[in-house]
């Protein structure tokens, strides 16, 4: 476990971030992927049910025990609450409503943020931009680790720390990385957020914001859900930064492991991922569009 990694540091190119010109070449070749693009009907419906399954779990834990409490929080709620970051993960690309209802996907993304426990929707999706415009650029994406977090955390031990620590540097990074201003989003955010916290505790005591908060933060460092963090862009063959899963945890978490083909058309709603995918990877002559393509 003390064994050290044998790169010292991360690998540099500067060349642009290539889904630009993968999108430009797919397009050519299938230009019916335009109609995947445009809003999910299902998505509010699906999140809704999701922040009111929360907010039910809420009333049901209120006078559980302490162990009970982090026990449902690690092995359901926090579940719901990794699946809900990744709904506002979506939303923030205007899948909820479409583009021309930006203002619709916006506030409904702070809803979704509810059962998280802490503001987290408007602050995504200000950063969010950023990593698909400059994926893993120095100083401008932060999704990408820190020097010191490459530095330290270079050993199977530390690396396990880092697991666990994972939902902290996810979320104090962009302020040490590249810090912005506030924007009158996230403080309304901040404001819905807390108002329903205080509510939450006025009604059912403190027990319920411990159990969303903690399952948020649970959920987001040593869990299965969490893989997909590694997943995404962590550099596992050379020239090569993004990658796909395309296991069962998709089901929980909007097919965000479909990652590849996310970054190639951000547009395309996480539902209908599998069937973009399912075009690239198949010769049209043989007749794949008709499979891959929604009637």
């Amino acid at each position: 476990m003390g064994n050290r990694v044998a790169r010292g540091d991360f690998e540099w190119v500067y060349t642009e971030q290539p889904h630009t010109q993968r999108r430009k070449e797919i397009l050519a070749k299938y230009p019916e992927i335009k109609t995947l693009m445009g809003p999910d009907p299902h998505l509010k419906w699906i999140v809704s049910g999701m922040v009111f399954t929360q907010f039910l779990a809420c009333y049901l834990v209120k006078d559980l025990s302490w162990k009970w409490i982090f026990f449902w929080a690690y092995a359901f709620g926090g579940c719901i609450n990794h699946s809900l970051t990744l709904a506002i993960h979506d939303i923030s690309h205007n899948v909820a409503f479409g583009n021309k209802q930006a203002k619709w996907n916006r506030w409904f993304a702070v809803f979704a943020n509810l059962p998280i426990g802490i503001p987290y929707s408007a602050s995504f999706k200000k950063y969010h931009i950023d990593h698909h415009r400059y994926l893993g650029g120095d100083s401008l994406d932060v999704d990408i680790p820190t020097d010191f977090e490459g530095w330290f955390f270079c050993t199977p031990l530390r690396k396990l720390l880092w697991l666990f620590l994972q939902p902290f540097f996810y979320s104090l990074r962009p302020l040490y990385v590249n810090p912005k201003a506030i924007t009158r989003m996230e403080i309304f955010n901040a404001i819905v957020q807390f108002s329903v916290d205080l509510i939450i505790y006025y009604l059912w005591g403190l027990k319920p914001i411990i159990y969303l908060i903690a399952g948020t933060i649970l959920c987001m460092g040593l869990h299965p859900i969490s893989g997909h963090f590694i997943a995404e862009h962590y550099m596992f063959l050379k020239g090569y930064e993004t990658y796909s899963y395309y296991g069962p945890l998709n089901w929980l978490t909007f097919n965000v492991g479909y990652h590849m083909e996310h970054h190639d058309f951000p547009s395309i709603p996480g539902c209908k991922l599998p069937m973009f995918s399912c075009l690239e990877h198949r010769d049209l002559t043989k007749g794949a569009s008709s499979a891959c393509l929604p009637a």
